[in-house]
């Protein structure tokens, strides 16, 4: 039965329930309770509390099986013994192949040290960027909005503080049901985000993501606007475009001597320093250098993998300046560098990508790991803290979304004069409302 199992894994380990402290940082609270099921005394998490012995699931919605049926959990919880070992296999091979795989690491001369480097001569300021969008799909049109968020680093009290105050752009609009509305939003998102960090006057700015997204994701919007559209968000986005070029080219060529611009993505599925190790297939970087490296190690920079089809900008219709700006952003693209840092040994490697400047630059290399370090001191955040802060921030839009959407309803019931359930139709999303 699918609860007898549930109790099992409370003997491997303790199932954890988040609180988030007055700081706000996410913590979490251990806690056995126990209840009797024919006649046996068995342990179980917070998480379960209140599955009776017929095997029911209550309906509070405070555990994650609330609402699945109780054949698909268990079904799935008998797929986990195969998985688990898997993943057993898949550690001990990494295990066994590590001082291996370090060895050559170092041979390459790939392993280095920040205590190595020279320090900055003081704690550099730093801010963190992200951004996100969403569509509020409603039963006659759509309500959409886009939002880049950046957020001041953790500083000493001896140093100035820039931006006491979150720094926010933000874009909201209603637009008719259109299948490519999510691919120019991502695209007026990233634009956004790019011009707070341009903008930002510290020392270290960190983005959230890729250097690369941005090219990915403004050609993609832009191939979509050329067959034609007729969304005001695409508008937007092509009247906007040149801005966020210039930002874009600004950040991926990060050229300046006093400042350094840092992309560092959570996910990645990158290969550089594997495919030297001809691991190309089996784990991305990020995960393989969370093994083999100490903390305070980080790899010498290396170039950024190559992409299987060159470097391409749709920039019609945008003018010349447009197209010199993607033109020197591709340029700019072809010299990045990926360094993978861990800095303390509760933190998995984190990926930064710089460009060639920065990388070349000792004491601005320097500058930003020890930003990095510096900000990344709490076992309780896998980022640097402006980055979880404004990821924290940009990630509760789209629940946000559903309130605005009922001003917006209100405001246009007080004022309609014929039948009010007209606007309350037209306004409702077209799923049920307690629909995910």
């Amino acid at each position: 039965m699918v609860y007898s199992r549930l109790l099992e894994m409370a003997d491997i380990g303790l199932f954890r329930q988040p609180h988030t402290s007055p700081c706000g940082f996410v913590g979490y609270t251990f806690r056995r309770v126990y209840f009797v099921t024919g006649g046996t005394r068995y342990g179980h998490m917070r998480g379960f509390r209140g599955i009776e012995s017929h095997g029911s699931l209550p309906e509070n919605g405070n555990h994650p099986f609330s609402e699945l049926p109780s054949a698909l959990v268990d079904e799935m919880l008998q797929h986990t013994e195969v998985l688990s070992e898997r993943f057993h296999s898949a550690f001990e091979d990494m295990k066994a192949q590590r001082e291996k795989w370090r060895r050559e690491l170092d041979e390459q001369g790939l392993l280095k040290r920040v205590a190595a480097l020279t320090p900055p001569s003081e704690l550099p300021t730093t801010c963190g960027v992200d951004g996100s969008f969403a569509a509020e799909r409603l039963l006659s049109s759509d309500l959409v909005v886009a939002a880049a968020v950046a957020v001041e680093g953790l500083t000493p009290p001896s140093e100035q503080r820039y931006w006491p105050e979150p720094r926010h752009k933000v874009w909201i609009n209603s637009e008719p049901h259109d299948e490519a509305i999510n691919t120019v939003l991502r695209a007026i998102t990233i634009g956004m985000e790019l011009e707070l960090a341009s903008e930002a006057p510290h020392t270290v700015v960190f983005l959230d993501g890729s250097l690369t997204t941005p090219i990915i994701c403004f050609n993609q919007a832009m191939n979509h606007v050329q067959t034609g559209s007729d969304l005001k968000t695409a508008e937007e986005m092509i009247s906007k475009m040149p801005s966020f070029l210039r930002a874009y080219r600004k950040v991926v060529s990060s050229s300046r001597s006093d400042k350094a611009w840092v992309a560092i993505p959570k996910y990645t599925t990158r290969r550089e320093i594997g495919s030297m190790l001809n691991l190309q297939h089996q784990i991305d970087d990020r995960g393989l250098l969370s093994f083999l490296l100490e903390p305070d190690e980080y790899t010498s920079p290396q170039s950024l993998q190559t992409p299987q089809t060159p470097w391409h900008l749709n920039t019609a219709g945008l003018g010349k300046e447009a197209e010199d700006e993607a033109e020197q952003i591709i340029t700019s693209l072809s010299h990045v560098q990926v360094v993978y840092y861990r800095p303390y040994s509760w933190l998995p490697a984190l990926r930064a990508e710089i460009s060639s400047h920065v990388a070349n630059n000792q004491m601005l290399l320097s500058t930003v790991l020890r930003a990095i370090q510096h900000q990344c001191g709490t076992p309780a955040v896998l980022e640097p803290y402006p980055l979880y802060m404004a990821d924290r921030m940009v990630k509760h839009l789209p629940q946000a979304i559903p309130t605005f959407r009922q001003v917006i309803t209100q405001q246009v019931a007080e004022r309609y004069i014929s039948d009010i359930q007209e606007v309350f139709i037209g306004l409702h999303g077209y799923r049920t409302e307690s629909g995910v």
